[in-house]
């Protein structure tokens, strides 16, 4: 049975749960790698000092911007590949394959190019001072340079992941992360390069990882390929890219804007206050990257069995989805509530940042109990083609409900108000996710009958 052969058995009669989890635990495993070394990263830069902390909270939404960008292509491209692969297209999934990373790289370029040149408006859009913005202009500076190694990669491992090879997504992030944890106190602390040697070892950590993902495809170890002669742009591969690719830009940008807004309204109450929100965010994102990870096993099988119109198994990976996330993001509130004066005491913090940090990390996880809900079901949008509904649900989340809470809030309740606009905002979405599911999974089930009519 050859390697196509295998993957569409796993795919269409496996157990979903088991299919989901093959795919999930490499998947996991790297978005762990990722998000421990977003942790030591941050752990480093505090130890430097609470201005250099908060420059890289500055820099922070502007890593974002990167990351969106990517995701335009990475993450709308692997939709559309899963669906071609499901339905044995595959000349157009190594077509689209191609295309996306190829354009990846041009964007990754002229993002890098413009970041530069209008870096001082951005930083000052996401809330530099006066007293950290020397430190902020230093790193972001760096991970403009090296946008297209970032974009790229996050395009690749994508890829990979609508293929089936997870695992040699892992392994891609699990060398960035590493290197870069080794990196860090090289350059931060060794060379004594502070903040800049800290997005230093970022850079070349991501530009070790684009050789190791691209040698995959080079080598011919997978099913899909990435070579000049399938380099051929279409309308129809941007349109269905695009199609899920836009809502997921729009939710990072504003998602990058919010938490520029967030440090700007933040600023108002000191360095010390950006500093706290910027080590909530990275403990934070420690617990949520494991979910995305499994969202992220979950998005091909849901998206491949659509494509095979086998509807019945879509439901039934949604239902093993929200089971297993929901378990998962309650235990992670339980740790986050419980705990976090002793998590954050990792950082060194001065005992102001501290007490800070830790009611922030406090109120930031009232809303974890119901992200692994509404995670699956904004994915499932984004497997089966929803962009309407996927996009709507991220301009919610990220925009329509969060930014006029960080306007708001804080008029009432200070820091205090800083810090809920998050958590309101998710719950308010989850109830717009719920009449979506709705409707979506109403969807699914006519189409169901019609199969078997």
């Amino acid at each position: 049975m050859s390697s196509l052969d295998k993957r569409s058995h796993m795919m269409e009669n496996e157990k979903v749960s088991k299919v989901i989890t093959k795919l999930a635990i490499p998947a996991i495993i790297g978005m762990l790698i990722n998000a421990v070394y977003n942790f030591v990263d941050t752990m480093f830069v505090s130890w430097i000092g609470t201005e250099a902390i908060s420059a890289a909270q500055i820099g922070f939404p502007v890593f974002m911007v990167i990351v969106a960008f990517g995701q335009l292509f990475g993450i709308g491209g692997s939709s559309y590949i899963s669906r071609l692969l499901g339905e044995k297209r595959n000349d157009d999934a190594n077509k689209t394959s191609t295309v996306v990373y190829y354009t990846t790289i041009l964007a990754g370029i002229i993002l890098g190019i413009l970041g530069l040149i209008f870096i001082n408006p951005l930083l000052n859009m996401f809330g530099a001072t006066l007293e950290n913005f020397a430190f902020s202009k230093d790193y972001t500076s760096i991970l403009f340079i090296g946008a297209l190694f970032i974009m790229g990669n996050m395009s690749l491992n994508n890829i990979l992941r609508a293929e089936g090879s997870s695992i040699t997504s892992m392994f891609g992030l699990v060398l960035g992360a590493a290197l870069n944890i080794i990196l860090d106190p090289l350059f931060i602390f060794v060379f004594d390069m502070g903040v800049s040697g800290a997005a230093i070892a970022t850079i070349l950590a991501q530009a070790v990882t684009t050789v190791f993902l691209l040698s995959h495809f080079i080598r011919k170890k997978g099913l899909l390929r990435i070579e000049r002669k399938f380099f051929k742009p279409s309308k129809e591969i941007y349109t269905e890219t695009f199609k899920i690719g836009v809502p997921t830009l729009i939710r990072q940008l504003l998602a990058s804007v919010a938490i520029g807004m967030m440090n700007n309204v933040a600023s108002s109450y000191g360095t010390e206050a950006v500093a706290a929100i910027g080590i909530v965010s990275k403990i934070f994102m420690l617990g949520f990257y494991a979910l995305l990870g499994y969202t992220q096993g979950f998005l091909p099988v849901a998206g491949y069995n659509y494509g095979a119109k086998k509807y019945d198994r879509v439901l039934e990976a949604t239902k093993e989805g929200i089971k297993v996330s929901t378990i998962y993001s309650i235990l992670v509130f339980l740790v986050f509530f419980f705990a976090s004066d002793s998590i954050v005491q990792i950082f060194r913090p001065d005992p102001i940042v501290a007490d800070m940090a830790s009611k922030g990390l406090k109120i930031w996880a009232i809303s974890l109990p119901v992200l692994g809900y509404s995670t699956i079901v904004n994915m499932l949008f984004q497997a089966i083609g929803k962009a309407k509904e996927a996009g709507i649900l991220s301009i919610s989340r990220q925009g329509i409900m969060l930014i006029p809470l960080i306007i708001i809030l804080p008029q009432f309740l200070g820091l205090t108000g800083v810090l809920l606009a998050q958590p309101i905002a998710d719950l308010l979405t989850l109830i717009l996710t719920i009449v979506f599911d709705i409707m979506v999974r109403k969807e699914i089930k006519k189409g169901m009958n019609m199969k078997y009519a």
